[in-house]
């Protein structure tokens, strides 16, 4: 018998360097390592927490995947956004060229994951670094607006706003669960059963 009631898949993306395995570490394990170790592939981090609605709590156990933003690997990682519930977009404060990058990431979101839509927090990591910053949160708040994504300034360094994002994504693709539920019982249709806990 499994001790969580929901499995929640959450991809993380972005550019190499950006700081996407600093940033799930430090929201896993609350540390942060400075040292620069790209992911080859993929590889991912779990944890377990509770989800509270005013109706009930329920045990969530996120699955926290983590791309390798070289190119290379792009053929490799595509093919698990299919399995991904919500997805976190990050790119570099002070990196300008990570930034100008979201773009086509948002691209290869819409073409891979589950739907044209998909549940994106964008992140500009980094934020710690406001003397080398490049992107100002203004121009991040402009992109995350014109493509309907919520938008936050990260740092794995010093934690800011990184369990806010995850938690977040997940109210997010919970509350759709529960709609996508609601709306095909309302409808006789049975397609919502893959959407109940496990």
């Amino acid at each position: 018998m499994n001790n969580y009631d929901y499995l929640v898949k959450f991809l993380a993306l972005g550019d190499s360097g950006v700081g996407k395995s600093s940033f799930l570490y430090r929201y896993t394990d609350g540390v942060f390592t400075p040292k620069f170790v790209s992911t080859v592939g993929i590889d991912f981090r779990t944890k377990y927490l509770t989800y509270r609605t005013q109706e009930r709590s329920q045990r969530v156990l996120l699955q926290l995947w983590d791309t390798a933003g070289q190119e290379r690997f792009r053929s490799i990682t595509t093919g698990f956004y299919r399995g991904a519930m919500g997805f976190l977009l990050l790119f570099d404060v002070t990196n300008e060229q990570s930034f100008l990058e979201v773009r086509n990431w948002l691209d290869l979101l819409r073409t891979h994951s589950y739907c044209d839509k998909p549940d994106v927090i964008l992140c500009g990591n980094k934020a710690d670094l406001a003397d080398k910053r490049q992107v100002s949160e203004e121009r991040a708040k402009e992109v995350a607006a014109q493509y309907e994504l919520v938008y936050m300034e990260t740092s794995a360094e010093n934690g800011q706003n990184i369990s806010l994002a995850i938690e977040t994504l997940l109210e997010i693709v919970m509350k759709r669960m529960e709609i996508g539920v609601d709306e095909a019982m309302a409808l006789g249709d049975d397609s919502y059963l893959f959407m109940l806990p496990v």
